[in-house]
Order: C-alpha cells, then structure tokens, then sequence
C-alpha cells in the first residue's frame, strides 16, 4: 500500500472509528437507544446502520457490488442487538471488514471501477464516497451523545476557550510532513495519547 492517498484515507477512517467509540463509551448502555422523536435515529441505530453498510460496501470490494443481495437496509434501521457487547461487536465486525479491504489494495488499482448499486465509481470515488458517510454518522453519534451527557461530556476536540494555546504549542514545533491524526492515534493507527483530535 505505497500510495500516499491510501495511508491518508485509512487514518482517516481509523479517526472515525476513534471519535465514535470515545463518544460511545461515555454514553450509559440504557441511553444507547435514546430517541429524540420516532423519526429520529438511536446511537444504536446509527452503529447497526454503519456496520451494515461496511459489511456490505467492503465485502470482495473489488468484485462485487457493494450493495449486496442479502443486505436488508431497511432492517438497519431497528435495534437488532439485546445488549452494548453484541452491538459494538457488530460495529468491529464493520470496521475490520472495511480496513482489511483498503489495507489490501495498491496504488494501480485507485482507478479501478467498482459499482454501488450498479454504478461505476473508481476505487478513490468510492472510498471518498464511504468516508463521507461514515463521518456524517460518526459526527450524529457524537452529537447525540454530547446532548445526552451534558455537563458530564468529556469534550472530544480542543475544549472552549484552549484553541490559542492548543495552536502554541503546535507552532513551537518544527515543520514536518506529518498526519493530523498521528497525535492521538499514532502513526500505527492505534491510539497513542490522551491528546484531543485537532478539530
């Protein structure tokens, strides 16, 4: 995997996985249902949803479609899970599925055509197309679970009224080519420091 859009876009989809379990693992297990109205989505949803479609888009990304015959959409959008464990192990399951996919591919395949219901994407439109997604949802867990802990939230960005300082210390260091998520998940991918994503 030599391509420097590869690496970027694996952290980046690890920086989601990151956001979205920090956000989760503050929210009580009985919350994790939590509904603002019948229209709206749980967290629970949100994650059954996300694992879904990882398993479904990620699955012989290369040949096959990524909306497979037997996923039932629809039924991502119901909590199919008794408990937090099942859940979550569903979400791993989703995660595993898309980095042992990317981490597979090669530069000479970016251009590659793969098909979303039966439309042609190149391999980066279509990683670009799922990191979009994926954040878009990671970003509503976040938010719900920020409502529901209030002053309890532990913030997951630079907190209020930090940002100058925060920018201090980054410019005291030497310029490098570096990845914005290598602080706090390492260059691994694995978290690292208890350093704030820099939002």
């Amino acid at each position: 995997m030599e391509s420097s859009y590869l690496t970027s876009i694996l952290k980046q989809f690890r920086y989601y996985k990151y956001l979205g379990e920090k956000a989760i693992a503050q929210l009580p297990e009985d919350k994790l249902s939590w509904q603002y109205n019948e229209d709206s989505n749980s967290v629970a949803v949100i994650i059954n949803h996300l694992a879904g479609n990882m398993l479904s888009r990620f699955t012989d990304f290369l040949t096959s479609d990524g909306e497979k015959p037997w996923r039932d959409r629809d039924a991502e959008f119901g909590n199919a899970f008794a408990d937090k464990s099942g859940l979550m192990a569903h979400w791993e399951r989703g995660w595993q599925t898309l980095f042992d996919a990317i981490e597979t591919l090669s530069e000479s395949q970016l251009e590659s055509i793969v098909y979303i219901r039966n439309e042609g994407h190149t391999v980066v439109e279509a990683l670009n197309r799922q990191l979009a997604h994926y954040s878009y949802h990671v970003g509503q867990i976040v938010f719900i679970c920020k409502m529901l802990r209030g002053e309890q939230w532990e913030s997951l960005s630079i907190p209020r009224n930090q940002s100058s300082k925060y920018n201090e210390g980054k410019f005291a260091q030497q310029q490098s080519h570096r990845h914005f998520t290598d602080e706090f998940l390492g260059e691994s991918g694995n978290e690292a420091s208890g350093q704030n994503p820099p939002f």
